[in-house]
């Protein structure tokens, strides 16, 4: 599970004088990361992160693959077209073009990394006719058989067109979810019944270790009969997959120790096969490794990307341990325990011992598929429900990703716009950077790793909203504790009110400020969007008697105001326990309910206040990252003896760098 960052504006310890802006286009900003204590590394770890690295990279096309089935091809033709363009670079045309191949990047194909919706191409679809015919034969993406002509009458109404393939994951329950996602998750023609009745048939509601049915697969019709096509070396992504065995197999050679040799084995044995039983063990090798400094993720993990919740996009971060916050999460991790028998929830639904929760802090050195540009700043693995309960799981904070949001949005005037006063800012300016990464620690550590299923309840039954409903599960728990005595008592915040700056800034979030990602008219969709607005808005709604929280306006601008933060977290963990009780008994109508009572609909003229007012501050609603470049250093034998790290590509000299030297299935 994956925790994602909204606006929090206090100081970070980092260097100041580091750039970390490097782009800026329609709605998003790129920024760069810096990678503190790579120095500390030795020679034999730094080479380590940069083989996993190149594992991590060597995957780029599948996830551009899933996301959609043109999206190889369009990437590539919009490349060619960037690369040879000769024309004038000051015409709108170009301009737009420009830009739009930047968002196609961004999203890793045609559709917005958040939204899912298509893009809208803004030059003129005679300019880019032109720039298609000015290209030989041997700069266009064809296919085997394909010609000109073909490619031209397939391209561009996926490009042009917005009735084709507008939205990437589609999630309006009234519909069938799978034939209106424009993902390649499944093959064409496929139907939502199909994929739900093909892997009803092979789950085993008594079986206590169920793999992840369709984590590593496209389900797709042959002769009429409904097949699973697995991700492996021999099968579907291939080619991919040998790329990032191979380099798995170097970082294999120069492992830290056994323990972490044994699961980067496993995971080798996993892509060979596509066998989800070796994955499992994999999973449960690494989760319980907490021992190794390097550390990395690697595989089809997350399913936000699939309608059905079901199907893994490929993603990978490459990292290593940052010491010295890592004491923070270790003293949240060993007393797990604690935090488990005090929650709110009923003891039915609560685990009468947890294993094996480990958590820490990292730097991260690369980021790739899903996970780039767009990452998260914390993550929670294993997902499976079983080897959780059984074998534990590994929790990280991702600081310097972290650091990097926060310089990067130092001085923009969102408090001075959004705080509704000035004790409420210096609240939030004095405690809210570490009450945001506790957020997160205690989000990825515990909430992920709290309670538990009924036995035999399905692990996908809340199917569509099962995302939202397990980040909001995570962020309740989350909530509940950073206003618990405990933390205090433990040395991990200093005082007592420290909580009330995240408590506000997620209500701040959840009910207004998020809203800057969502285009008028529009429902919200992203899980993550969900959870946030489903929290905000049932606490609103449930303390509106005893006016727990209001909004408010001011000088005509609306502002959240808090009178009772006491009775708040009441509120938080009469939410957390219902949240609690619809996952642990897979409750999939009262999930339902929740999610579309208090999660997808907005108020418009909320909604336009809103736009309005982060207009006037030029805040971008996105921002991703482009990682930092990796050297190896070679002897007189030609061998890897160290490695350099610096910062010195700008967003389109990466995009296509890694276009070039990570190009692994066909175009």
């Amino acid at each position: 599970m994956l925790a994602s960052l909204v606006f929090s504006n206090a100081n970070a310890v980092v260097d100041k004088n580091f750039n970390y802006h490097v782009d800026r286009f329609a709605d998003i900003e790129v920024l760069r990361y810096e990678v503190p204590e790579f120095d500390r590394l030795t020679p034999q770890q730094r080479i380590m992160v940069y083989y996993l690295s190149q594992a991590a990279q060597a995957g780029r096309d599948i996830i551009w693959d899933q996301n959609g089935k043109y999206n190889l091809q369009i990437r590539k033709l919009l490349e060619n077209i960037y690369t040879n363009y000769s024309g004038d670079k000051t015409s709108n045309d170009y301009k737009n073009f420009e830009k739009y191949l930047k968002q196609v990047w961004f999203g890793n194909g045609i559709h917005h990394h958040y939204s899912t919706d298509k893009f809208k191409p803004e030059f003129s679809q005679a300019f880019f006719e032109e720039q298609v015919a000015g290209l030989p034969d041997t700069q266009l993406p064809l296919n085997p058989g394909q010609t000109r002509e073909d490619l031209i009458a397939t391209l561009f109404p996926v490009i042009f067109d917005p009735t084709v393939m507008p939205k990437r994951v589609f999630q309006d329950g009234s519909k069938d979810l799978v034939l209106n996602s424009a993902s390649n998750l499944y093959g064409d023609g496929i139907t939502q019944k199909e994929v739900e009745d093909y892997y009803n048939a092979l789950k085993n509601p008594d079986d206590p270790t169920p793999v992840s049915y369709g984590l590593n697969s496209k389900v797709i019709k042959e002769n009429g009969k409904i097949k699973e096509d697995v991700y492996h070396l021999n099968g579907l992504y291939g080619d991919a997959i040998s790329q990032i065995i191979y380099w798995l197999d170097m970082a294999k050679n120069v492992a830290e120790n056994e323990a972490q040799k044994a699961y980067i084995t496993k995971l080798i044995d996993y892509y060979i096969t596509g066998n989800l039983k070796l994955f499992d063990e994999y999973s449960i090798l690494w989760a319980e490794d907490s021992n190794s400094d390097i550390d990395f993720i690697n595989g089809f993990i997350e399913s936000y990307g699939d309608p059905l919740g079901m199907t893994g996009s490929w993603e990978s971060n490459v990292n290593f341990k940052n010491e010295k916050s890592t004491k923070r999460t270790e003293t949240i991790a060993s007393n797990a325990q604690y935090f488990e028998d005090n929650s709110p929830v009923d003891s039915r639904f609560k685990k009468d011992k947890v294993k094996g929760v480990s958590a820490k802090v990292i730097n991260a050195a690369m980021l790739a598929g899903d996970a780039f540009p767009s990452t998260a700043i914390g993550i929670n693995l294993p997902n499976a429900n079983w080897i959780r309960a059984a074998h534990g799981s590994k929790s990280v904070t991702i600081e310097n990703i972290t650091e990097a949001y926060e310089m990067a949005s130092h001085g923009n005037g969102f408090n001075e716009e959004f705080v509704i006063d000035a004790p409420t800012r210096k609240l939030m300016e004095d405690y809210l950077y570490i009450t945001d990464m506790l957020h997160t620690d205690l989000h990825e550590c515990l909430g992920h790793a709290s309670g538990r299923l009924l036995p035999g309840v399905d692990p996908d039954a809340l199917k569509e909203n099962g995302s939202a409903l397990e980040e909001a599960r995570a962020d309740l728990f989350a909530l509940y504790y950073l206003a618990d005595p405990k933390l205090i008592e433990l040395g991990i915040l200093d005082n007592p009110d420290a909580y009330k700056a995240e408590y506000y800034k997620y209500m701040l979030n959840g009910l207004m400020t998020q809203l800057n990602r969502i285009e008028p008219g529009k429902d919200i969709e992203e899980a993550h969007m969900r959870n946030r607005q489903l929290i905000a808005a049932w606490l609103l709604d449930n303390g509106k008697k005893e006016k727990v929280v209001e909004l408010v306006k001011k000088n005509g601008k609306t502002f959240v105001k808090i009178n009772d933060y006491k009775k708040m977290r009441g509120l938080i963990g009469r939410l957390l326990a219902e949240i609690q009780r619809i996952k642990s008994e897979g409750d999939y109508q009262a999930g339902a309910d929740i999610i579309n009572k208090y999660a997808v609909k907005v108020d418009p003229q909320l909604h336009a206040e809103v736009l309005k007012r982060f207009d006037s501050l030029d805040i971008p609603p996105y921002r991703g990252f482009i990682n930092p470049e990796l050297t190896p250093i070679y002897n007189d034998n030609g061998e890897i003896v160290d490695v350099t790290l610096s910062y010195t590509e700008d967003y389109p000299q990466q995009m296509l760098r890694l276009s070039k030297d990570f190009k692994t299935l066909g175009y």
